[in-house]
């Protein structure tokens, strides 16, 4: 099997070592080439352009991995390829128009939208529990921080970190409805090298159905925190409450709490799990792993996932939803982060819990 990576970065490199844990636990002759800008100090097999790649290389799995801000670009450039897409989120930034990637893209075998907390156990046992006790939303709400300021990566702002949030909410009530923006406020600041007046936290308020949502988004936070909270009501109209709480203290170590509240203020806990993995070698891989292994049962044994992949279809779903948010923030003047002559970056080799 053949696995081509366009973008060998920070993420790239994740998706390399992932899909070589994956390929070679089950046993899969494996071959991964790359795209990129420049050759890398690395014995993959390299491409200057993903037309020469697809040609000689012609890799079952492609997996888009270059900085956001140039997705749309090579999603474009795949037009014709029939393999399998893995695309790092988000889809595309809001200048990008859309209509072009989803006609480049209409005749591949299969498309995922890299959504990787769908892929944390906490996750899904909270989705599993309202599904199967009926519960109905009341409210939601989010804070989904990290310190990206002076982070050498190009970015196109916020909207690639908030789209973890605004997936999440959707994707652990599905029945709930469409989740349609409100009011959004914004700062925008020269955190990034990408310019001077980018989107960099959005607060706003949301309906998810008929239920509220407040949300807090931010790539200037100065630790890293991403919690989703919910409020539900059951059969009996007794109400519950769930959190989410992710990659804390750790990368994968994440934590789901389900509790109701006695009338004297005692807290009744109906479940809770902790997540700790630990595996040597899967550092901060643990949840892309799981990813990385749905997809290789699929192109290998087209065993269907335990949920649907995130389909172009919802990736463009929530790139619009990621527009209107660019679109409708009011900001106040820019912050300025950088007063020096030079910017004193990360550099490219930093560990990966401060470059995540």
């Amino acid at each position: 099997m053949n696995v081509l990576i366009i973008g060998l970065g920070y993420a790239g490199q994740r998706f390399r070592q992932a899909f070589e844990h994956v390929t070679n636990r089950a046993g899969v002759s494996t071959s991964i080439a790359y795209v990129g800008r420049r050759q890398k100090a690395t014995p993959l097999r390299y491409f200057a352009c993903i037309d020469s790649a697809l040609q000689h290389f012609t890799p079952d799995i492609v997996v888009v991995s270059a900085n956001d801000i140039s997705h749309a670009d090579v999603l474009r450039q795949l037009a014709g390829y029939q393999g399998f897409v893995v695309c790092e989120k988000p889809l595309a930034t809001p200048t990008d128009a859309l209509n072009g990637v989803q006609d480049a893209l209409s005749g591949v075998g299969g498309f995922a939208l890299n959504l990787i907390e769908r892929y944390s156990q906490a996750t899904q046992i909270l989705r599993e529990w309202v599904a199967r006790h009926g519960w109905e939303l009341v409210r939601a709400s989010f804070y989904w921080g990290k310190d990206r300021i002076n982070d050498y990566r190009p970015t196109c702002g916020v909207t690639s970190e908030a789209i973890h949030a605004l997936d999440l909410l959707r994707w652990v009530c599905p029945t709930a409805g469409p989740l349609r923006p409100d009011g959004v406020l914004g700062i925008r600041s020269d955190f990034s090298v990408s310019g001077l007046a980018v989107l960099d936290t959005v607060q706003l308020t949301a309906v998810l159905g008929s239920a509220p949502v407040t949300g807090y988004s931010s790539f200037v936070n100065v630790v890293r925190q991403r919690t989703v909270d919910f409020s539900f009501v059951d059969w009996e109209d007794q109400l519950i409450h769930a959190r989410l709480t992710f990659d804390t203290p750790r990368w994968d170590h994440d934590h789901l709490r389900i509790w109701m509240r006695d009338i004297d203020g005692t807290e009744l806990v109906l479940h809770e799990l902790r997540l700790s993995p630990s595996q040597s070698g899967l550092e901060t891989l643990h949840k892309l792993s799981e990813f990385c292994q749905q997809v290789l049962d699929w192109v290998v044994r087209r065993q269907p996932p335990p949920h649907p992949f995130a389909s172009l279809d919802d990736a463009v779903e929530l790139q619009e939803l990621l527009n209107q948010l660019e679109h409708r923030a009011l900001t106040p003047a820019a912050a300025r982060y950088n007063r020096g002559a030079q910017r004193a970056l990360l550099v490219e080799g930093s560990d990966l819990e401060s470059l995540g």
